[in-house]
């Protein structure tokens, strides 16, 4: 039985970071990234904590003793950043067997227990 929990409101300040308004290079967004994620780093109301840190373009989603890896491709998925970083989440959510999503501006993440 998987369990839905908010985590928190999708951070409208790292819009400000995306390209062009703040350019910087990477082609994926990095620093619009780095902003985003930062709300990922919260308990859930189980006791259970929940981690998002990115490495160049590899982000790994921990989930108490899971973790899960996805990568930021451009080729893939881009050219808009924010759907780069939307595919990341949700195939390092599913490498932690866990399910990620947006609805309403607010971030969710489906936990199987």
């Amino acid at each position: 039985m998987a369990t839905k929990h908010r985590i928190a409101e999708e951070n409208k300040e790292a819009e400000k970071l995306i390209p062009p308004s703040s350019p910087d290079g990477s082609k994926v967004g990095i620093n619009y990234t780095g902003e985003y994620i930062k709300s990922f780093n919260v308990t859930l109301d189980d006791g259970t904590k929940v981690n998002c840190k990115r490495r160049g373009l590899k982000l790994t989603l921990t989930i108490g003793d899971k973790k899960g890896d996805g990568l930021l491709r451009r080729l893939d998925h881009g050219p808009e950043v924010k759907d780069i970083l939307r595919h990341a989440l949700e195939d390092a959510a599913e490498d932690a067997g866990a399910k990620f999503s947006v609805e309403d501006g607010a971030i969710y993440l489906e936990v199987d227990k």
